[in-house]
């Protein structure tokens, strides 16, 4: 499990298909030493199994057919930058939400804007995207989601449309300030809404208010 609070950032060397998986390899000297082979290692969002290279600083990760197909990773090209994050210890504080590392499915971006373009060191930025339609049973305004494994909070839900509220610790720290209209991103939508969904409890409990007074 993990909380979509991005520990580093790191950078793709190269992705090279096979006659079976598409072998992803990353150099990611931020977590050198911080994990073991088998570990699970959330890049962009999606729960990956950590594989060993000679280089300490570099992992490489097997993508499924299914992971390529639902997620943004295969276009990936060398030197793009993915947000890393290794899984919650148990009894560890959430300073995020549970993010499971399962991809629902990509979004677009539409906009990423500045809110006072003359400090753009310091401003709060806005964050445009358009999800499938699929995916919006899921998503609440105040409520949680996660944008290449990043946790955020929805400001404003319309239609397909969701506008996200960025700090300037989490444009800079991350990969969103490399993101450009049109640019594809992994969503997953809380887990806490598809159970909830799934055990037809949605409208009877599942609300803003619920969501706000439990910490979403």
């Amino acid at each position: 499990m993990f909380t979509g609070l991005i520990e580093a950032t790191g950078t793709v060397v190269a992705l090279t298909p096979t006659s079976g998986a598409t072998r992803l390899l990353l150099s990611a000297p931020a977590l050198s030493g911080r994990w073991r082979t088998g570990d699970s290692i959330a890049v962009n969002g999606v729960c990956l199994t950590a594989i060993p290279v000679d280089d300490a600083t570099q992992f490489a990760a097997d993508l499924a057919a299914e992971t390529l197909t639902r997620t943004t990773l295969g276009f990936l090209g060398p030197n793009s930058t993915v947000n890393l994050e290794l899984p919650t210890p148990a009894g560890s504080p959430l300073g995020g939400h549970v993010v499971q590392g399962h991809v629902d499915g990509t979004g677009t971006v539409v906009s990423l804007v500045p809110l006072h373009a003359a400090d753009l060191d310091g401003t709060d930025w806005r964050l445009t995207l358009s999800i499938p339609a699929e995916l919006t049973a899921h998503v609440v305004q105040q409520g949680s989601i996660t944008v290449d494994g990043i946790s955020l909070t929805v400001a404003k839900l319309a239609g397909t449309t969701v506008e996200i509220a960025i700090i300037p610790h989490t444009y800079t720290l991350t990969n969103l300030h490399t993101l450009k209209p049109d640019s594809l991103v992994n969503i997953e939508t809380d887990v806490l809404a598809k159970y909830a969904r799934k055990a037809g409890q949605v409208e009877d409990w599942l609300t803003v208010d619920y969501l706000l007074a439990n910490g979403y």
